[in-house]
């Protein structure tokens, strides 16, 4: 186990394989189109974007919602395994922290973009403005700012505090000064005495204790911006389940990209082996049940209500203009990962990675069908139109998954986790 620590420790400090480089090409390029992207629209304004009455919101919100599910999936990993005490988490642990960084960076992202005058981003901020008036405390979107600020926050510090003892250890092992010096202030002084371990260990279960009921009210909350409006197919109590739901699923097929490749690029062969792949898929199929349960009670809570609006709305869905999407949701999230049910393909690298991609696709598709479909027919016969996503709005959406690629410069698994479970074992 040492020699795989080492082998951690020196993909942070020395080695700048090939494989490594190609990644960050590809995540550089993804990073210059996102930049590119939000340039133009801070120039000539969100009417690049396909939005326009009824459908104002677009993919701006679209990848909002999808991208803080993904970062709320990792949370799940991180910090509800820990307090349960699985072993199999250690080598996961940090890539499902990191992920939810990133996520949650490229979900914040969105919001301020669409506000059309993203430089007045501080108007959201629960302040009194020039009018002498305090923000709407009732509004679903007032609250989002609470629990998304409150979410983001706790993450940096999580994955934060729980990089320290292996900031410290590559604060040890670096050859450099300036790296002695750099990975020092952000070790803060840790040594790894006694009484030191014993106080992290208990802020950072501490920390695992508020994250994991945080990311459940999260995306609750996240799920009540739609059913707090009355606009039709949103007003509904089943709304916050369904998108914890969704962000579980969602999570887990993103972690599970992203094992693929790391596992292969960093050579973490050893770490990272198939009972993880084994376990994250069980969970990969459970997940996926609980959001198949969802769908089932969305269409019986449709017809049950008996709102020909409802109705009209959700018909359009099955065999509409926008029908392909709706399926595509069934598809890839429901009946293309019931084929974890063999023990063989659980394993498969290739069939996992299709499922995946599969999955985070078909979150994608849901969200859309979530936004677009129920804006576009609303009870004004009259107020009925059409979208269509723009290049602009696919190069943001493309160019913001360049932010998930920065595993560089930190331990990509936990050295310290990984120690304490060779010494447990």
């Amino acid at each position: 186990m040492s020699a795989v620590i080492d082998n951690v420790a020196d993909i942070a400090l020395r080695r700048r394989s090939g494989r490594w480089w190609s990644a960050f090409a590809v995540s550089g390029a993804l990073l210059v189109l996102l930049i590119g992207a939000t340039g133009w629209l801070f120039y000539r304004g969100v009417g690049i974007w396909g939005i326009d009455w009824p459908v104002s919101w677009g993919f701006a919100i679209i990848n909002y919602v999808w991208w803080i599910g993904i970062a709320s999936g990792g949370t799940f990993i991180s910090a509800l395994f820990f307090l349960m005490e699985t072993d199999w988490r250690t080598s996961v642990s940090r890539i499902a922290e990191t992920m939810t960084v990133f996520a949650a960076a490229c979900a914040g992202i969105f919001p301020i973009l669409h506000l059309g005058r993203p430089w007045l981003f501080y108007w959201l901020f629960p302040a009194r403005n020039t009018m002498t008036l305090w923000p709407q405390f009732r509004s679903p979107l007032l609250w989002d700012f609470f629990a998304i600020l409150a979410y983001v926050t706790a993450s940096v510090l999580f994955w934060y505090f729980g990089a320290i003892p292996d900031l410290a250890a590559l604060r040890d092992r670096a050859s450099s000064r300036r790296r002695q010096i750099i990975y020092g202030i952000f070790a803060m002084g840790f040594r790894g005495s006694g009484t030191q371990w014993r106080h992290y260990r208990a802020v950072y279960g501490t920390f695992a204790a508020i994250m994991a009921p945080l990311v459940v009210s999260v995306h609750s909350i996240v799920g009540l911006d739609f059913a707090g409006a009355s606009t039709v197919g949103w007003h509904s109590t089943e709304f916050p389940p369904f998108f914890v739901f969704g962000a579980l699923l969602s999570g887990l097929a993103m972690v599970l990209l992203l094992l693929l490749p790391l596992r292969w690029m960093l050579k973490l062969d050893e770490l990272i082996t198939s009972r993880h792949f084994d376990v994250l898929s069980r969970l990969l199929l459970m997940s996926s049940w609980l959001v198949g349960y969802a769908y089932v009670m969305d269409v019986f809570n449709v017809y049950y209500s008996g709102n020909p609006a409802e109705i009209a709305v959700f018909q359009t869905k099955l065999h509409g203009a926008y029908a392909p999407v709706y399926w595509a949701t069934i598809v890839f999230n429901l009946l293309l990962p019931q084929l974890l049910w063999s023990a063989r393909l659980r394993v498969n690298p290739f069939l996992i990675g299709m499922v995946s991609v599969g999955v985070i696709y078909g979150m994608w598709c849901e969200r859309y069908s979530i936004v677009v479909m129920s804006l576009r027919r609303t009870d004004l016969v009259s107020a009925w139109g059409n979208y269509h996503g723009t290049l602009w709005d696919y190069s943001l959406l493309f160019g913001s998954i360049g932010l998930l690629l920065a595993v560089r410069y930190v331990p990509v698994v936990s050295m310290s986790d990984a120690r304490e479970a060779s010494e447990a074992s």
